[in-house]
């Protein structure tokens, strides 16, 4: 089984090394797909310097500013693995997450799996991003009929052939609504799992705005109506998901407090 991990980054020269080595320790098969959106800064140089020492990073780089949401598409379309995460290059994320994310999908209980920071125990948000975090997931749940607690949330995990199905338009932050929307839609449950996470500020470069917020209203009702169909998935196989599955018990016998095997 093979983990596609898709980095869109904007303007992360001080984190990309960092979240890329991390991502590294983690003891799963996978592939790290860097998205550069035209940064600014270093960030497109220290990628090619991570990808020239390592095959399993490959980058790509976008010739104009065009936003998360395009960034995570053109991931999306080189990504060869069978289940796909984004992963955010800021280091709010943790991921050491990733073996509780993808348990529940190797062991073919769901096909699509949320990180929820308001279930984690390290919940690292500060207040009117939680309270408009929280109206938001609300809005989610009302007009799709779920039972989610943070819809905004970056760790989407989900089999690739089901993100490919979506037909994903957004090029933005609205990505999030959307992806949100169109998984409902088709029907998938969506299973929970606690993460930690700690919020950056402003300052600090967070990038998501009051605006971002008016933008995902809208998405959440455009959506309402949209018609998408099941794509076919191939099971995985009991050697990927046994093999899978045996790296997050030894990620757990570390006593980290990730979950029982």
């Amino acid at each position: 089984m093979l983990l596609s991990v898709i980095i869109p980054c904007f303007n992360e020269e001080g984190t990309i090394q960092a979240i890329v080595d991390l991502v590294r320790m983690v003891q799963l098969d996978k592939e790290i797909i860097i998205v550069d959106d035209c940064s600014r800064d270093r960030t497109f140089a220290i990628a090619n310097q991570i990808a020239a020492n390592d095959p399993a990073v490959r980058v790509l780089r976008h010739p104009r500013n065009r936003g998360k949401g395009e960034a995570i598409r053109t991931g999306l379309a080189v990504a060869k693995g069978e289940i796909v995460i984004i992963q955010d290059a800021d280091l709010e994320y943790d991921p050491n997450d990733y073996y509780a994310l993808v348990r529940p999908i190797v062991e073919r209980k769901v096909d699509v799996v949320f990180g929820s920071r308001f279930m984690g125990s390290h919940t690292g948000m500060y207040f009117w991003n939680a309270i408009g975090n929280k109206f938001l997931t609300f809005l989610s749940n009302f007009l799709y009929n779920a039972w989610i607690s943070d819809m905004e949330t970056c760790y989407k995990v989900m089999r690739t052939d089901i993100l490919r199905s979506l037909g994903l338009r957004s090029n933005d932050f609205r990505i999030e609504p959307e992806v949100t929307a169109k998984v409902l839609r088709l029907g998938y449950r969506i299973y929970e799992v606690p993460i930690s996470y700690v919020g950056r500020t402003y300052e600090e470069g967070k990038k998501i705005r009051k605006r971002d917020g008016f933008k995902a209203i809208l998405t959440l009702f455009t959506y309402r109506t949209w018609k998408g169909r099941k794509p076919t998935i191939q099971p995985i196989t009991d050697e990927a998901a046994a093999a899978a599955l045996e790296s997050a018990r030894q990620y757990a016998a570390r006593d980290l407090n990730v979950f029982s095997p």
